[in-house]
C-alpha cells in the first residue's frame, strides 16, 4: 500500500577520495533509484558522513526523514581491495545487514550492483535485479551506410561491451536461461539466418538458415529449444527447433501472420502474436502439430510482443493505447490490461529476473532509447549508456 519511494542515505564510502574512478556509493544509490522503490539523499543533504555504523548520530538522520542508511569503506585487501558496508534502520539504529567483500579495482562496478542487490532484498523481500546484464541492438548512420552493433551492458547501461557489428541487420536478441549465450537474427550476405553466440569464448553457430524469414527466437525454459518464426511455406509460422538434433517442429498453420513466441514457464505452450482474428493480438498454442490457439486478449486493437514474467503470471507486451505504443502488462488470470508507460513509440518489452522493473525500446528526441518502467508502472527512467 506505500505508493511513495522508501527514502534512503548511502554515504559516500570512506577510502575512496574526492573522484574515485568507480564511486560506490554512487553506484549503489543510483541502482537502488532505478528501481522506482527507493529515493536516496542527494549527496549535498547529507548531513555528515560517517563510514561506520559506530559513527551514524542517528538523530541528525531522523531529522532528513531517511528510513536508512548504507555506510561502508574500500580498503586495500592482500587479494585486491576490500569493500565492508553496514545497512541501518535510522528509526530504530538497529543493524540490517553488514558485509565484506573482496574485489579489484576492475571489478568494483560489479561488486557496487552485488551490494545494492544485498541491499534492495534485505528490504524488499525480493532479489535484486543489478548484478544482471541487457542485450540491445544499436545502430549507426543512415541507410544505405548504416552500422548495427550488437551490445551487452551492466542492467544500469554501462560498461557497454560490442558482441557483434555488422553492416546488415541484427535483431532480437535473446538470452539464454544460464545467462551464457545469446540468440538473435542476423542478416549476413541478405538473407535472415538465427545464430547462437557464447559471450565468453565469442563462439558462434548458425542454427537456422531455412529458405524465407527465420525470426525472432525465443529460449525454452530448460535451454534445449528454440521457439522460432519461419516462412517455409511463404507464410509465418512458429517452429520449435531441438538444438541438439536440429529436429523441427511445427506448431501454428494458419494463413495469418504468427510470430514472436515466448515460452510458458512449463515449457508446454508457447504465447505469440496473431493477426488471424484482423489486428495483432496474444495468443497461446500447446507444443505440438495440429493445436488450436486460444486469444488471450481483446482489450485495445493492437497487442504484440508477449514477454513472461520470471513468476509466470503475467506478459509485458506493447499495446496500442489512445493513439500511441505503449507497454503494458496483461494477468494470465484475471485479464486485465493495465498500461504503464504513456510514450507514442515504445517497444520490445522484457522483465527482469526479478519481475519488479521491465526494460523497453522508446524514442526520446527523435533517436532510440531504452527506459524501465516498474512492473506497477509507478516509475520510468531513461538508462544511460557510457
Amino acid at each position: 500500500g506505500v505508493r511513495d519511494a522508501v527514502p534512503i542515505a548511502v554515504v559516500p564510502f570512506g577510502g575512496q577520495g574526492a573522484n574515485p574512478a568507480t564511486d560506490v556509493a554512487g553506484v549503489i544509490a543510483n541502482d537502488l533509484r532505478l528501481s522506482g522503490r527507493f529515493a536516496p539523499l542527494e549527496a549535498r543533504d547529507l548531513v555528515s558522513r560517517p563510514t561506520t555504523g559506530s559513527e551514524i548520530r542517528f538523530d541528525e538522520w531522523r531529522m532528513l526523514r531517511s528510513d536508512f542508511i548504507v555506510v561502508g569503506h574500500v580498503e586495500p585487501d592482500r587479494a585486491g581491495i576490500a569493500v565492508t558496508y553496514e545497512l541501518f534502520n535510522v528509526r530504530t539504529g538497529q543493524p540490517l545487514l553488514s558485509q565484506r567483500l573482496v574485489s579489484n579495482e576492475r571489478g568494483l562496478r560489479a561488486t557496487s550492483h552485488r551490494i545494492a542487490d544485498a541491499i534492495f532484498e534485505r528490504l524488499t523481500g525480493i532479489p535484486g535485479a543489478f548484478s544482471t546484464r541487457i542485450a540491445y541492438v544499436a545502430v549507426e548512420g543512415r541507410p544505405p551506410a548504416q552500422r548495427y552493433r550488437l551490445i551487452v551492458a551492466d542492467a544500469d547501461g554501462f560498461g557497454p561491451r560490442t558482441v557483434l557489428e555488422s553492416t546488415e541487420p541484427i535483431m532480437s536478441p535473446a538470452w539464454s536461461q544460464d545467462g551464457q549465450s545469446l540468440a538473435y537474427v542476423s542478416f549476413e550476405g541478405k538473407i535472415s539466418a538465427i545464430y547462437v553466440q557464447r559471450l565468453a569464448s565469442g563462439e558462434r553457430r548458425r542454427v537456422s538458415a531455412r529458405s524465407g524469414i527465420n525470426g525472432a527466437p525465443a529460449w525454452s525454459p530448460d535451454g534445449r529449444r528454440l521457439a522460432l518464426t519461419l516462412s517455409r511455406d511463404g507464410n509465418l509460422d512458429l517452429y520449435v527447433l531441438d538444438l541438439a538434433t536440429q529436429a523441427l517442429t511445427r506448431v501454428t498453420n494458419d494463413d495469418a501472420i504468427d510470430t514472436e513466441p515466448e515460452w510458458a514457464a512449463d515449457g508446454t505452450s508457447l504465447y505469440f502474436t496473431s493477426d488471424r482474428a484482423g489486428s495483432p493480438q496474444i495468443y497461446q498454442v500447446s507444443v505440438g502439430e495440429g493445436r488450436e490457439p486460444q486469444r488471450l486478449t481483446f482489450t485495445n486493437s493492437y497487442n504484440a510482443r508477449p514477454r513472461l514474467a520470471p513468476d509466470g503470471k503475467t506478459l509485458a507486451l506493447v499495446t496500442l493505447d489512445r493513439g500511441g505504443y505503449r507497454i503494458a502488462t496483461f494477468d494470465l488470470q484475471t485479464r486485465n490490461l493495465r498500461v504503464l508507460t504513456d510514450a507514442t513509440q515504445d517497444e520490445s518489452p522484457s522483465f527482469a529476473p526479478n519481475g519488479a522493473v521491465i526494460i523497453y525500446a522508446t524514442q526520446a528526441g527523435g533517436r532510440g532509447a531504452l527506459a524501465m518502467v516498474s512492473s506497477d508502472g509507478r516509475f520510468q527512467q531513461r538508462l544511460s549508456s557510457e
